[in-house]
């Protein structure tokens, strides 16, 4: 277990846990399934048993039950992304955002792109809202755009709050949020139709001679305010396998992105004392291209990757609001929301009758967005559930070595059959397992950032003998 002096700030009741279950006989086992969950914050709790027989003779070849686990029960990961709620949990669907997204830039024949991808055009794009009201803003050039006259540190709470709240429009950023996934669907059909225009050939002639490919996530502002960030790339006809025809390059591609981004327009009507509105994207926006290795560029393939995966586990919260659900207005009190957030969160909920349809009230929490974080076209890589399979395999490998099963790709018919019943019997720790979690996790955290700092160091190594 860890060591005496890290309990010295333990509230009794948790230090009194942390004795209890230190003390019980189930403590080690119990310790091994926190730390095979990587310190999960709010793990499953599953009740069931699986039985491993040989398929033609019916023997018994292994048996498992909850009922030999410590309080009848087994722990697995809960799998949430947000690092808010389980930074474990979090770091693998980080990593995991990570190659999917470096896979349609450098190429990785296992999961769906070959590596000549990388003379395919592709830009990181960056869309953005539109203004809703001066806010409070710490720009590269110097003092605060909105006429306060201060220099903002980069930790100063009043950034992206607005400079004169009672003339911010509330109503119209929460309902821009809510409408964001559809303008960005709107770009994308914009985007086809404008690359088919500027290549002087039809719709169709144009889908048959070429593919645009896309991965994409969702950062929440300061402000509030959703934007998208997107790697778009050009394919040529069968997708990431074929070469784009000569006329697809990065300067149509730009261009295109430019011109469609200017023609979306979704229309909200008028409902209540809430007037018609029409939509777009805001005026801010970038277009850089990415380069293969780099190549001196600050826009490289791993930072693109990188950044897009970090914003995969982060939602709503970073703007000070709560990564739940609220259902009143009485609760942003209880919750000590800070006035901005609580403003956006206030006018979802004000707004749900007026828009029934559009959900506000479910994702006031979220400040109305109600969109998918991370997001790609069907050929730009390979998917997340792949990415999981691929681990799971990995890990009933090594379960079947340990326990001495036959592996069934060794032969041409399966030889092993597995019968398993499970259900579901609650979730998350006791406060002395959640502070062994943490613990735990702290160290799995601190070996990961050892083993980075050595990897350069490694690699050297490797050269010098090579």
């Amino acid at each position: 277990m860890t060591d005496t002096a890290t309990m010295a700030g333990l509230d009794p009741a948790t230090l009194a846990d942390v004795l209890r279950l230190a003390g019980s006989d189930g403590f080690d086992r119990i310790q091994d399934q926190i730390r095979r969950t990587g310190g999960c914050s709010d793990p499953i709790h599953l009740q069931g048993s699986t039985v491993t027989r040989d398929a033609a003779s019916g023997q018994v070849l292994h048996t498992y039950s909850t009922d030999t686990e410590p309080g009848g029960r087994l722990r697995i990961a809960c799998g949430n992304r947000r690092a808010s709620r389980c930074p474990s949990c979090a770091w693998t669907y980080a990593g995991d955002t990570y190659h999917l997204i470096r896979a349609g830039l450098v190429g990785a024949p296992d999961k769906g792109t070959p590596h000549t991808i990388r003379d395919h055009p592709r830009v990181f794009a960056t869309l953005t809202a539109p203004s809703f009201g001066r806010v409070h803003n710490r720009p590269d050039t110097g003092r605060c755009r909105c006429r306060c006259g201060v220099r903002h540190p980069e930790d100063a709470p009043e950034l992206g709050t607005p400079l004169n709240p009672a003339t911010y429009d509330y109503a119209g950023a929460v309902l821009w949020n809510n409408h964001a996934s559809e303008l960005w669907r709107y770009f994308t059909i914009y985007l086809r139709r404008e690359i088919a225009k500027r290549a002087g050939l039809t719709q169709k002639d144009a889908r048959e001679q070429s593919r645009i490919s896309f991965g994409k996530v969702a950062e929440y502002q300061k402000r509030g305010a959703v934007h998208f960030h997107a790697v778009i790339r050009f394919d040529g006809p069968d997708g990431p396998d074929s070469p784009p025809p000569a006329w697809a390059t990065l300067e149509l591609l730009t261009g295109a992105i430019h011109k469609a981004r200017k023609r979306v327009a979704v229309d909200v009507p008028a409902a209540g004392d809430q007037p018609a509105r029409t939509l777009r994207w805001g005026i801010k926006r970038d277009v850089q291209p990415i380069k293969a290795f780099g190549d001196g560029e600050d826009i490289t393939e791993q930072k693109v990757a990188a950044y897009v995966a970090k914003y995969a586990t982060k939602a709503a919260e970073t703007t000070g609001t709560v990564d739940r659900r609220i259902g009143n207005k009485e609760a942003l009190v209880l919750l000590d929301v800070p006035d901005h957030p609580a403003r956006l969160i206030a006018a979802c909920l004000d707004l749900h009758a007026l828009y029934p349809d559009r959900k506000l009230r479910d994702w006031a929490h979220m400040l109305g967005f109600r969109g998918h974080f991370s997001t790609k076209s069907r050929r730009y890589s390979t998917t997340l559930g792949a990415l999981r399979q691929t681990r799971a395999d990995y890990r009933a490998a090594q379960q079947r070595e340990a326990l001495g099963l036959p592996d069934p790709d060794d032969a041409p018919e399966a030889t092993t059959l597995t019968l398993a019943h499970w259900t579901y019997a609650g979730h998350g720790h006791t406060p002395g397992e959640s502070w062994l979690a943490a613990n735990i996790r702290r160290d799995i955290q601190h070996n990961r950032e050892t083993a980075r700092a050595e990897l350069p160091t490694l690699l050297d190594l490797e050269g010098a003998s090579a």
